[in-house]
C-alpha cells in the first residue's frame, strides 16, 4: 500500500486514466466494428460512413497514446483496402 502522498496521487491518477483509456478504446472498437459489419455486408456507402466517423476515433487514440501510430495506420489503411475493393 502506497504510504507517501505522491504515491497515494499516482494510484487515485493511474485510475482514472485507466477508466478513460478504456472507454476510449471500446468507442474506437465500436466504430470499426460499424465499419467492418458494413464491409462484410457488401454496402460500399455504409462502409464508407462509418468509415469516415472511425478514422477521427482511430488518430484521436492515437494522439491521446491510447494506440500506437503505426498500429492505427496500418488498420486505417487495410479497412480502406477492403472498402475500395468493394466497389469494384
Amino acid at each position: 500500500m502506497a504510504q507517501h502522498a505522491s504515491a497515494k496521487k499516482r494510484i487515485r491518477r493511474n485510475a482514472r486514466r485507466s477508466d478513460i483509456n478504456g472507454s476510449r478504446i471500446t468507442r474506437i472498437r465500436s466504430t470499426v466494428r460499424k465499419v467492418e459489419e458494413a464491409i462484410d455486408s457488401g454496402d460500399h456507402a455504409a462502409a464508407s460512413e462509418a468509415f469516415k466517423k472511425a478514422v477521427p476515433e482511430m488518430m484521436r487514440g492515437q494522439t491521446k497514446g491510447v494506440l500506437h501510430g503505426n498500429t492505427v495506420s496500418r488498420k486505417i489503411s487495410r479497412l480502406n483496402a477492403r472498402i475500395k475493393a468493394l466497389s469494384t
